[in-house]
């Protein structure tokens, strides 16, 4: 690989290995090791592991966690070097899984969860920028479209294998899972390039408008109300509703056919409509689709409620990326703004994931947790127009 970036930057030509490389990565840390464990949740409380409120603590763990890996990754990899980071969180987020498959407590998966949440928060930050420095600026849209599709395609596979795998067991589905992300990442072992792109060294510096930090604020709101289909979603229809787990396994895929489709859909959206009214439209839109299976909708709704929200878990990045770059001018200021921006991504859903737990535990209402998931999104879009609209340029 040590010639890929010549060759990339003499015809255009995208290293599709690197590109392969990072969508397994993505596809392994968010897509397999955190989202295979939200139609695992009623399979882990029929079982008697753990009762709801812990298993929901236990999804918890997972976002907890991937705020801790978005705040290392970039220090681990300057440090350690990317190529050898990504490895080691994929190898992690394989053991996490393997680990999960024997119940020897409530501390002892929490560790692993939590651990699967390090490796996943990582290997977002880091994956993607590795093989994206090594492909052309005029062809990074694509290759960026590629990589994030693998979020919604782990989310696609573990809707379709674990209802299958459940049926030999619930231990063979953690070790099938923990082994199938075992094989993604021995195969993509050497697609790393193993040269980085010289840069000149830049000090971070973030925007400081209010507008800026207005939007960032959102970006934090709209994790938050993410939370509730991320983790509960399966829960809700085969415990909540009392439907069976093969109808909440494929909700469960619907959500995921929505996250391979949503960064696509939304960049193209935002092509045509601009990036501010189309972030503004997704959260009406979202905030809607959050509130419905709450009021009682009826089976369709649920799958049209899935993959509008599975679409916007990765199809509000290219959003707020967009309107970064449409606020900022300055380039280094907007790295370091959407450094911030992703954190507080990050630290949304881990604090809504707690919130909600604890919630749960003391209420035990569904609908309550959607109507106030609903909310934040209405929340997001309120600040969205009265601040940050009047720096829209």
């Amino acid at each position: 690989m040590s010639g890929l970036t010549t060759v990339a930057d003499r015809d255009g030509s995208i290293p599709w290995r690197a590109v392969a490389a990072a969508c397994a990565a993505v596809l392994v840390g968010i897509g397999l090791a955190r989202f295979a464990y939200t139609p695992l949740i009623p399979a882990v409380v029929a079982a008697g592991w753990f009762a709801p409120a812990a298993a929901l603590y236990l999804g918890a763990a997972n976002l907890l966690g991937y705020l801790m890996g978005a705040l290392l990754g970039n220090r681990l990899a300057g440090r350690f070097g990317p190529v050898g980071v990504l490895r080691v969180m994929m190898v992690a987020a394989s053991l996490s899984l393997l680990a999960c498959a024997e119940p020897l407590g409530f501390s002892w998966v929490f560790a692993w969860r939590l651990v699967a949440g390090v490796a996943g928060g990582v290997l977002m930050v880091v994956a993607a920028p590795t093989a994206l420095a090594h492909v052309p600026e005029r062809r990074r849209g694509i290759a960026g479209g590629v990589i994030f599709t693998g979020v919604g395609l782990g989310i696609a596979v573990s809707g379709t294998l674990v209802p299958v795998l459940l049926t030999v067991g619930l231990v063979e589905t953690w070790l099938a899972l923990g082994g199938l992300c075992a094989l993604l990442t021995l195969a993509v072992w050497n697609w790393w390039p193993q040269a980085e792109p010289s840069r000149p060294t830049i000090p971070v510096r973030v925007a400081g408008s209010s507008a800026v930090m207005a939007l960032i604020v959102v970006y934090g709101l709209i994790a938050a109300g993410l939370v509730p289909h991320m983790v509960l979603l399966v829960d809700f229809v085969v415990r909540g509703m009392g439907q069976s787990f093969a109808l909440g396994a494929t909700v469960w895929i619907a959500f995921g056919i929505g996250a391979a489709c949503g960064p696509t859909l939304a960049g193209r959206l935002a092509d045509r409509i601009g990036f501010a009214t189309s972030l503004r439209l997704t959260l009406v839109l979202v905030g809607v689709a959050i509130l419905a299976p709450g009021i009682g909708i009826p089976e369709v709704g649920l799958f049209v409620s899935a993959v509008l929200v599975g679409a916007c878990v990765p199809g509000v990045v290219p959003l707020i990326l967009g309107r970064v770059h449409e606020l900022i001018d300055d380039p280094v200021a907007r790295r370091g703004t959407w450094g911030r921006a992703t954190i507080a991504f990050a630290l949304g859903q881990a604090a809504a994931a707690y919130g909600f737990s604890a919630l749960y535990d003391r209420v035990g209402s569904y609908p309550l947790i959607f109507a106030l998931a609903a909310a934040l999104m209405a929340v997001a879009l309120v600040i969205d127009l009265v601040w940050v609209h009047r720096r829209t340029p």
